[in-house]
């Protein structure tokens, strides 16, 4: 039945969704759970992973090369178009284990960090999954909660939300109980809470009314999943549309070429097929995703959970990581150090106020009100009578108690915003004084030092009220008693972390609400050197223009909003840095959004971990150095392949193209160019789990797709010299043809495409860089099935033959010679070719 979620009557609809106030019980739960799953038709795990089985044989080349094969078959080459199958059936199954266990590991990843939600169940609050959520549920929210379906508001008090992921309205709306017309616009209904927005500040209870693909969010899922793709995934992009586009016009020119020396139509056409298969790179999406899994899991040993897997490259490629100082830098453990008065003598009636702020506020959990609450006060004799929660723009907390049948108002919050609404202040005898300019300065002087020995400085204030219930209009006309004063000691480990950081020319940056003296403090305490500290006041008056100078030299942001974050990023990024960015707050989302990589904690607010790529299980910025470490470890291996199949590749299948042109019979037959082609894969499944030198990891990764076009002219004709000097012994020299010349031709191909990969993986001389076991045993066993082949009972199904010894020792001493003149060529082309000049663009390379 149709509900309307904005008009009805709460108690009505509480009786269409057949709940309550007190929400659902387990039973009721359960069914509609079943029911819901069965409705939205959610695929299972064996369709989602039929359909990437059937997705690896789509590839357009693939297809059109099955249907050439099946024409050959009706011609009687029955042989040929059993082995080219079973090849292209292999090479498919590899790259769908590959996926398959990529995707597996990444749904483990995720299941760690399952955003959950207070849920009434039983008469009881119980922590739920957003997909256990269903029609009935009643919700408690608190602020940085997500709104996980589109519910009903019960009960709320100062509530405060943001829609923006669906009304595009970037401040927050106000929500409450009530009743709305059904036809007022979505982002009118104050009295509804809306699936995919998220709590500001203040606290509701409400019902849910629709969920999954019910939902307002859901209708629009198909728009909203799209996300933006990053740096390296429109390289690769880049790179798979220049591969193709060269793979499409070599194979059609060697197809007409063939046919115009009358060469039989159909090897003519299986040739060119097979041959541009052979040049792309159809492992490509296969080995990048085992890449980055790889990468996921090495991270997650480094307590570093990856939520988006291409995100990886990006964390390989970042030289500014901004931070708050709190949780990272220091402890995050505050502790409360006094509670003075206006002279700074300790004061019990302040401390006690100060502890009823903490113990009745119900906005949100947060660090500072539990160090406050480890005073452990007696609260008898004192009831609340109502709350204004914190948010991100007042920055107070204001809380309304009775004390033996008194309404008093008590305040806290940062000593800037809570002194602005003080018109009055407590002297140090208890009596109220009128609050002067004189006064005030001394206020702020004292709050200045305080600051600067690195202590965290709140007020506090309060004044006796007649109201029962209050609103932000009443934070007036009130008396300054005194000083919170918070300690958070520095982290042992954040000085060690940020030279680490820095030996990974990884720029770090403080961005902080708190005041610029302590932040300073802080700064020159770990290591951190700056002449500028930019302040929130100043960046407003600031031009865009300027602010992109003055972001290159500040290395602390103090007293800084949480929308002014959102603009030091975009300012960083404008001047060309990859910038890493990590909060846990609700004030942190816009920036965390903004940043190439976005980073959160396990115990931040939902919101904070739904905005972020990575998730930190320890707020260290040890644990972040480790994570860069493996994000470029990731990113470098993945360029392996990427140059590789550039070089020896392309090198290889433009002389076999070339060669087909001049000689009598075809150099390679169309399945040894598909058998060429597994074989020599076959090491690139365990890329991941190389060895990468140290020299590499200190410099941010980058992709560079001109020297990937560089690297390719360079090395893909060194490779094809020695394929035409290969052609030359064989044909020439030997005087072989036919099935002899094509043996010689297909081992001297695979291993070179082997052997490659032992020179490109390192810039230093290949023998003074150790590989990985996996890689080197994998090349290994590659290498002794090519030379078997010749030998085996499958020779002569494959067309492969050796005539005589002289032979094999004529192509092993061509391979010698390849691999001394390519480490050579190597070590010449970083030393000497234009990007030499500019050391940071090859460097950055990431090869």
């Amino acid at each position: 039945m149709e509900k309307n979620i904005s008009s009805e009557i709460i108690e009505q609809l509480f009786v269409q969704l057949k709940s309550g106030p007190a929400g659902l019980t387990t039973e009721q739960a359960n069914d509609r759970f079943a029911l819901q799953a069965k409705m939205e038709k959610l695929p299972g795990r064996y369709n989602r992973e039929l359909k990437l089985f059937i997705r690896q044989f789509t590839n357009p080349l693939v297809l059109l090369l099955l249907i050439a094969v099946i024409l050959s078959a009706v011609l009687g080459e029955v042989s040929d178009v059993i082995i080219i199958f079973f090849i292209l059936v292999l090479t498919g199954i590899m790259g769908f284990l590959q996926e398959l266990n990529a995707g597996r590991a990444v749904e483990k990843l995720r299941k760690l960090i399952e955003v959950k939600h207070m849920v009434l169940r039983d008469l009881q609050e119980l922590e739920l999954s957003t997909r256990e959520i269903v029609p009935g549920d009643v919700i408690v929210f608190n602020a940085g909660d997500m709104i996980p379906a589109d519910c009903r508001i019960i009960e709320s008090n100062e509530l405060h939300v943001n829609e923006s992921t669906l009304t595009g309205e970037s401040f927050p709306v106000e929500k409450k109980a009530g009743i709305v017309p059904e036809d007022t616009p979505l982002s009118k209904k104050h009295n509804c809470l809306w699936q995919g927005a998220n709590i500001v500040s203040g606290t509701a209870k409400a019902v849910v009314v629709y969920s999954g693909s019910n939902t307002v969010f859901g209708s629009l899922t198909h728009s909203l999943e799209k996300e933006e793709e990053t740096a390296f995934e429109k390289g690769i992009k880049s790179f798979g549309y220049f591969l193709l586009r060269i793979t499409v016009i070599l194979s059609l020119v060697i197809l007409v070429s063939n046919l115009f020396f009358k060469k039989p139509i159909f090897d003519a056409i299986l040739f060119s097929l097979a041959l541009a298969i052979g040049m792309a790179p159809e492992l490509l999406p296969a080995i990048m995703t085992f890449a980055m899994a790889a990468g996921a899991k090495r991270m997650l040993k480094k307590k570093v959970i990856v939520k988006t897997l291409s995100s990886i490259f990006n964390f390989g490629e970042v030289n500014v990581l901004c931070t708050d100082k709190t949780g990272t830098i220091t402890e995050g453990s505050v502790g409360i150090k006094d509670v003075v008065d206006i002279n700074g003598n300790a004061n019990e009636r302040i401390k006690r106020y100060t502890f009823l702020n903490a113990h009745f506020q119900q906005g949100f959990s947060n660090s500072i009100d539990q160090a406050i609450l480890a005073l452990n006060m007696d609260c008898n004799g004192y009831d609340k009578l109502d709350e204004i929660p914190y948010d991100f723009i007042r920055k107070r907390l204001t809380i309304l108690v009775s004390e033996q049948g008194q309404p008093i108002l008590i305040t806290k919050g940062a000593l800037p915003n809570v002194l602005e609404v003080c018109t009055f202040y407590e002297d140090a005898d208890g009596f109220i004084q009128k609050l002067g300019n004189t006064t005030a300065e001394a206020i702020r002087d004292r709050f200045s030092g305080y600051a600067e020995e690195g202590l965290r400085v709140l007020g506090i204030a309060c004044k006796s009220t007649m109201l029962r219930d209050i609103s932000h209009a009443d934070e007036s006309d009130m008396v300054f008693m005194g000083f919170i004063l918070l300690q958070d000691p520095i982290k042992e480990s954040a000085v060690s972390s940020i030279a680490k950081l820095k030996e990974l020319k990884v720029e770090v940056k403080i961005i902080t609400g708190d005041n610029r003296y302590a932040a300073a403090h802080i700064a020159r305490i770990i290591g951190i050197k700056s002449d500028l500290i930019l302040t929130g006041d100043e960046l407003n008056r600031i031009s865009p223009e300027a602010l992109l100078l003055r972001v290159r030299d500040a290395a602390i942001f103090a007293e800084i909003e949480p929308h002014q974050k959102e603009r030091i990023i975009y300012a960083l990024q404008k001047s060309k840095y990859t910038v890493a960015y990590i909060g846990d707050g609700i004030n942190d989302v816009a920036a965390i959004h903004a940043a190439d990589c976005g980073i959160s904690t396990s115990n931040a607010v939902d919101i904070a971990k739904e905005a972020a790529d990575f998730v930190l299980l320890e707020k260290d910025l040890g644990v972040l150095a480790d994570g860069v470490i493996e994000g470029r470890k990731s990113f470098m291996n993945s360029m392996k392949y990427i140059f590789i199949t550039t070089g020896a590749t392309f090198g290889n299948m433009f002389s076999i193209a070339a060669a087909s042109v001049f000689l009598p019979f075809l150099p390679m037959l169309p399945k040894q160019i598909l058998l060429n082609n597994f074989i020599s894969d076959l090491p690139f499944l365990t890329i991941a789990s190389d060895n990468v030198d140290q020299e590499e990891l200190k410099v941010p990764g980058k992709w560079n797709i001109k020297l990937i076009q560089h690297f390719m002219v360079v090395f893909g004709l060194h490779s094809s010299v020695f394929d035409f000097l290969t052609f030359w012994v064989l044909y020439s020299y030997f005087k072989l043809s036919g099935s002899a010349f094509q043996t010689g031709w297909f081992i001297e191909s695979v291993i070179t495409e082997l052997v490659i990969l032992f020179i490109v993986r390192t810039k230093k001389p290949f023998f003074k860089s150790r590989p990985g076991k996996m890689l080197l045993w994998s090349c290994i066993f590659a290498c002794v099935i090519t030379i078997y082949l010749p030998f085996s009972p499958f020779a002569d199904l494959l067309g492969l033959k050796i005539e005589h010894a002289a032979q094999a020792l004529a192509i092993a001493g061509i391979l010698v010679l390849y691999v001394i003149t390519g480490d050579i060529l190597k070590l010449l082309f970083f030393k000497y070719s234009k990007f030499s000049n500019e050391p940071k663009k090859w460097q950055k390379a990431g090869i």
